[in-house]
């Protein structure tokens, strides 16, 4: 059996923690820390070192899922939590264009650890607001040959694709490695 570990990353409240609870088959270890700073109101907890889960995609091939802190001050994780991955996901909130340069950086990080595939989901694009995939992509400078997708992190279905999306990258760079 192939284990393949991916990294979901993101800025804070951008749905890491929701991506990763709506497809694991397995209840999502997570560390949550209430926050009691009013500024980050944008909800009441916040993960502190991770989110683990697992989503076995055939008999052949499990997924493990980690999830990343979005803030800055847990950031010393995220190294850690690198460590191993064959690619990573860049969650988005696409109706919070403030977090955008945040997302930006982290994607810059990320790729600094390891030269993996990626891919950037587009999330809450059920949202009213939410921008278009095309404008975060310029918003965000992220090149064309990027799978950038959209998604809602509350819904089974649209993960798969997030996943699926960065499994293919992932295999076939592992075809032309001729692994």
């Amino acid at each position: 059996m192939q284990t393949v570990k991916i990294v979901v990353t993101g800025p804070f409240s951008a749905g890491k923690t929701e991506f990763i609870q709506s497809i694991s088959e397995i209840d999502v270890v997570a560390t949550e820390k209430k926050i009691s700073r009013k500024e980050e109101r944008v909800k009441d907890q916040t993960t502190v070192a991770m989110d683990f889960g697992r989503i076995t995609v055939d008999e052949d091939l499990v997924l493990y899922l980690f999830g990343t802190p979005g803030q800055r001050r847990f950031d010393f994780m995220w190294e850690i939590l690198a460590e191993g991955m064959l690619g990573f996901v860049v969650l988005l909130d696409s109706v919070r264009p403030e977090t955008f340069r945040e997302a930006r950086s982290i994607l810059d990080t990320f790729r600094s650890y390891a030269p993996v595939p990626y891919v950037v989901a587009a999330n809450k694009q059920d949202l009213q607001d939410a921008w278009e995939t095309e404008d975060l992509r310029i918003a965000l400078r992220i090149p064309q040959e990027i799978k950038m997708v959209p998604c809602v992190a509350t819904d089974p279905e649209s993960v798969k694709q997030v996943l699926l999306e960065l499994l293919y990258s992932i295999l076939s760079l592992m075809e032309e490695g001729g692994n």
